[in-house]
């Protein structure tokens, strides 16, 4: 099996936070986005991952290392491909070209999911899906009875299905996947302005090919600020029994940690409570504060505040008494 990962979006709406670090590198629960999506992947497959495919931006040397990393931890080749111009989701994951073949997931880096992804394999295709109030944002599909899907439509300001697409794809033949769209873009089929992954599938519908839907049991976007914190608050209640959150090394000085949170190494807490819902990184610093429902990435101090809905970069010096703020890396507010 091989995972593709196009994440080449510049995050806009999560600025200032994306301004030096790409969205997918973003901590929920202590670990990075695409991190989270590859690991629990990777544990619900019921065959090992062969390659873990990204498309990047233009990210830097730091944030392909971690790249490298992440496909390591699952036993899995890393493949780093570039989209340097955006031409839509087609287009993304057709900069993976050479990695796909046979079996392939597709999974956007934009959100995270709570689903049981067990599936046969033999199946032609897999979409997993959800249901919407509104879809007109959204790809949606149509199905029949036993859940085969009948229609793709991209984004449709006229209602078509509340059944929207969640960024979650399995093509049992990558190579068609791959051909499919190459075709779109060699003759320019586009939807919207841009080469649409709905238009590929409903291209393969057309020939033959039998898409599935399947249904996830949570959506958890990652779109913006408020719903980073969201999900950083559902992710560490579903992992606080399946991984240690809190590590070794806190130095807890009169303070009070109150679970679930994720506290990063080397971090040190004094005269403070911390929780519950926060995520703290690595090497930070909390002094005679409260904080809960929050990210604060590493290398970070924070003193004499009330903060809860927040968050906080790395290497950030924050000082006050606002009780709900968001502040990118390298920043200073007292």
């Amino acid at each position: 099996m091989k995972i593709i990962i196009p994440m080449a979006g510049r995050g806009s709406r999560l600025r200032p936070h994306t301004l030096t670090i790409p969205k997918p590198l973003l901590p929920v629960s202590g670990k990075p986005i695409v991190q989270r999506i590859v690991e629990d992947l990777a544990e619900a497959l019921d065959e090992p991952v062969e390659e873990v495919a990204f498309v990047i931006g233009d990210f830097g040397a730091e944030a392909e290392a971690q790249l490298q990393e992440i496909a390591a931890k699952v036993g899995a080749k890393c493949s780093i491909y570039t989209q340097d111009i955006p031409h839509g989701p087609g287009h993304a994951i057709l900069c993976a070209k050479p990695s796909l073949s046979g079996n392939c997931i597709v999974a956007f880096a934009d959100t995270l999911f709570k689903a049981n992804f067990s599936f046969d394999p033999k199946e032609d295709g897999i979409i997993w899906c959800q249901k919407v109030e509104d879809p007109s944002s959204f790809g949606v599909v149509k199905t029949d009875e036993n859940n085969v899907i009948t229609e793709f439509v991209e984004k449709s300001p006229t209602f078509v299905s509340d059944l929207a697409i969640v960024g979650l794809y399995y093509v049992r033949d990558g190579e068609r996947l791959r051909d499919t769209l190459q075709h779109m873009v060699d003759n320019d089929i586009r939807d919207k302005g841009e080469f649409q992954i709905t238009t590929a599938l409903e291209l393969l519908k057309n020939n033959g090919v039998k898409f599935r839907s399947a249904q996830i049991e949570e959506w958890l976007d990652c779109g913006n600020k408020d719903n980073v914190v969201a999900t950083n608050r559902r992710m560490l209640q579903l992992k606080q029994d399946k991984e240690k959150l809190v590590a070794d090394s806190v130095t807890l000085d009169n303070a009070v940690i109150i679970p679930p949170c994720f506290i990063g190494e080397n971090t040190v807490i004094r005269n403070s409570v911390v929780g519950p819902h926060v995520s703290l990184g690595h090497n930070s610093t909390v002094e005679q504060s409260v904080i809960s429902d929050a990210v604060i990435q590493n290398d970070t101090v924070v003193r004499h505040a009330n903060l809860s809905h927040s968050m906080l970069g790395n290497k950030v010096d924050y000082e006050g008494n606002k009780s709900e703020i968001s502040i990118g890396d390298y920043s200073e507010y007292k």
